[in-house]
């Protein structure tokens, strides 16, 4: 194992047991045997959801991306981990449990929480109606 690989599995440690596999060039990363991360060219990518795309995105991180024979690139749900996050395992395990969370639902076939708008309440209503009291 090259010595990228293994500081990238040092930096996963902390949230579960770590293993790397060559496939495509690369490696993927596995945390307790759930595929959690790419890394190609001395990048490392965590894997993403719809529900945690924004996070990467609002820390500047790129997604993986490659050529087709075709010449059309292609995007997957990788993100490339924050560079302040590559620095240590504690700064990294935010990002690595974001990883893990959305390859967790994706093991499962189910799609993200997502946020429910607030209902909004008619003027002069209270924001919550009182319950009605119960029978005894």
């Amino acid at each position: 194992m090259d010595e990228f690989i293994q500081h990238c599995t040092e930096l996963l440690q902390p949230i579960g047991s770590v293993r790397a596999k060559r496939m495509f060039g690369g490696h993927g990363l596995y945390v307790d045997e759930i595929f959690i991360a790419i890394v190609i060219a001395e990048q490392l990518y965590l894997k993403a959801d719809s529900g945690t795309r924004a996070r990467f995105e609002a820390a500047g991180c790129e997604p993986f991306r490659y050529g087709k024979k075709t010449g059309e690139a292609v995007s997957l749900s990788y993100f490339r981990a924050p560079e302040d996050a590559m620095e240590s395992a504690a700064l990294m395990q935010p990002w690595a449990r974001l990883a893990l969370e959305a390859a967790l639902r994706a093991r499962a076939g189910k799609s993200p929480p997502r946020a429910r708008p607030a209902k909004k309440s008619a003027p002069g209503e209270p924001a919550v109606k009182p319950r009605s009291p119960r029978a005894r």
